[in-house]
């Protein structure tokens, strides 16, 4: 919150800021416009009586608890990880309630289990857990299984799981695609169907480039890297729990339910192309270590890693040479990581700096390594465009290769190669 002067001109105006600030009193407000958007969903589902009022004292006591939680955190002026992710998880908790009720009136008998409780285990990363696929499947399995042989659909909520110590722990974006792989693996599904706002994934962003095409099959391994370098179609971890499993995933677009959406198949599809498809990600900084010799110095990355890692700090790729080391990461890390990089520069770390306008294009496709001259066709087309390549790197997996641009050459760059590929 930035107050300016003409805001701070008397003991009333400062008062006023100060009423802003303290956010303890705004919390009827938002919990009434909260219970609003709940409520008006219960209301036009035409529950009868008795499970409607059910139904609303579930949603007003979830609501409760999240009074609970914002009236203690204003109380204290601090919002711990531990907190936070139990506060956003309510949203998914709720949901799942209004579903199986709503599944309840139609005739669909269904339960709403909160994945913690239902046994969705993770690690404990409060931001960006891991999930124990194991222990998940035994407690999960042993959860949901008799609810299925009873015919009794089992609602379960995204997003978020249950650490070692009994927290709540959240996914990352996108999460609640990797908790219904989880699922899936647990229940030993045969199908998993992801129900998205698109027809599934496409050959590029149709945002970015208009003769974008649906990818009718693709790989395990390219929908994990597309999601990876930037399609914000799955969570980049979606299809780790299936990787070896025979469970059919698709993507399927709500909006047009016959649409049969992308397969997901473990194996290359027959007669796979070179490129399945293009992603971009502006979400990125980078940070470059300058030194001679820095890129030989034994132990040197390896300590800058430990000591992002230690602050939580997750690295998306390392480019070195032997004068200077890149790493790329996430840009609210980004100020923050080099305080501390600059905090350990010794006498081999001559100079540390960021770079903040950079883009990143992953190329993706099973046969990406196979047939020769797919990155000098990838190349040629950003040169054709006069676009420079900031940096590039391959073979780091053997369905992608990804390269840098700066952030106003993007569109154009994303459009060469798609064109060359997909014309």
């Amino acid at each position: 919150m930035k107050f300016g002067g003409g805001c701070l001109r008397d003991s009333r105006a400062f008062a006023q800021a100060g009423a802003i600030v303290a956010g303890e009193k705004h919390i009827p407000a938002i919990l009434e416009r909260l219970a609003e958007k709940h409520l008006a969903v219960i209301g036009a589902s035409r529950l009868a009586a008795a499970r409607d009022r059910r139904l609303r004292l579930a949603i007003a006591a979830q609501l409760a608890e999240v009074r609970r939680l914002l009236t203690g955190t204003a109380y204290h002026g601090d919002l711990t990880p531990a907190v936070r992710a139990k506060l956003l998880s309510f949203g998914e908790r709720m949901a799942a309630r209004l579903l199986a009720g709503l599944l309840n009136s139609r005739g669909v008998p269904a339960q709403a289990l909160d994945a913690h409780c239902a046994g969705i285990c993770t690690d404990d990363n409060f931001e960006n857990a891991s999930i124990d696929r194991e222990l998940t499947r035994k407690k999960l399995g042993a959860r949901a299984a008799p609810l299925l042989r009873l015919g009794v659909v089992p609602v379960i909520s995204g997003f978020f799981g249950r650490s070692p110590r009994g927290a709540v722990t959240l996914l990352g974006r996108n999460g609640s695609d990797y908790s219904a792989a989880a699922v899936a693996y647990a229940v030993k599904a045969e199908r998993l169907e992801i129900w998205k706002d698109v027809d599934g994934f496409m050959s590029a962003d149709p945002g970015r480039v208009a003769t974008a095409r649906r990818l009718e099959r693709i790989s395990f391994a390219e929908a994990a890297e597309l999601s990876y370098f930037g399609a914000k179609i799955l969570h980049p971890r979606t299809m780790e729990p299936l990787a070896e499993t025979r469970t059919r995933v698709f993507v399927r677009n709500m909006k047009d339910p016959n649409s049969p959406g992308s397969e997901i198949v473990a194996a290359p599809p027959f007669r796979c192309p070179e490129v399945a498809g293009i992603a971009a990600n502006t979400h990125l900084a980078v940070i470059r270590l300058h030194g001679a010799g820095i890129g030989s110095k034994p132990g040197l990355l390896a300590g800058v890693s430990s000591l992002l890692a230690e602050a939580g700090i997750n690295i998306h790729s390392v480019l070195t040479s032997q004068t200077c080391i890149n790493l790329l990461l996430d840009p609210a890390d980004a100020r923050r990581a080099l305080r501390k990089i600059k905090a350990l520069a010794n006498g081999v770390i001559k100079k540390v700096e960021i770079e903040e306008h950079l883009a990143l294009i992953g190329v993706v496709g099973d046969r990406i390594m196979e047939k020769a001259g797919i990155y000098a066709r990838i190349f040629a087309a950003v040169a054709r465009e006069k676009i420079n390549v900031e940096m590039a790197a391959a073979g780091a997996s053997p369905v992608a290769c990804y390269f840098l641009v700066k952030r106003t050459d993007l569109d154009r760059a994303v459009r060469a190669v798609h064109d060359e590929f997909f014309p």
